[in-house]
């Protein structure tokens, strides 16, 4: 755990991610969650995300512990918030994030949190935003966890989400 390196994915990465994201749509299913169960992600959307440049991987040794999507101001659900959110400056935005099996237990999620607020941060941003399933509770508890604030309600493929804002220090 000494080597994780947090990086861009590249087109290579994309069996590992795939097999990553498997993995975390078969667990939200064995927890009874209807979270990832309607055929998203899917290789398609990480093939994208790659494209765009916003896929990034947390790299433990030579091995891709997890995956994340990462955004700038691009979330246009986001407009639709059911509430407020704590700022409406310029944000950064994750989705889809998801540890290897192999990984679980090791607090690598709150490590790519933190990678998450650094990129904010390089790029001079001081918000980040995310939203996750009601029925997630491990995503709820590390948001609630590293301090960011529930500040409505958005809707993905007709599913209500919880939203999430955290304002970081300059």
């Amino acid at each position: 755990m000494e080597n994780l390196q947090f990086r861009k994915a590249i087109a290579d990465d994309l069996p590992f991610i795939w097999e990553i994201l498997r993995q975390a749509i078969s667990r939200r299913k064995d927890d009874g969650s209807n979270q990832w169960q309607d055929g998203y992600p899917n290789p398609t959307v990480i093939k994208n995300d790659i494209a765009k440049g916003c896929g990034f991987v947390l790299v433990d040794g030579k091995m891709i512990a997890g995956y994340t999507a990462i955004l700038i101001n691009d979330e246009p659900e986001y407009a639709n918030l059911e509430g407020e959110w704590l700022s409406n400056d310029d944000f950064v935005v994750f989705h889809r994030v998801a540890i290897s099996k192999e990984h679980l237990g090791k607090g690598l999620a709150k490590k790519m949190f933190l990678h998450i607020e650094n990129f904010a941060k390089q790029n001079s941003i001081n918000s980040v935003k995310a939203d996750t399933n009601f029925d997630n509770p491990a995503m709820l508890a590390l948001f609630e966890k590293l301090g960011y604030h529930y500040c409505g309600q958005v809707y993905f493929r007709g599913s209500p989400r919880k939203a999430y804002e955290k304002i970081l220090q300059p």
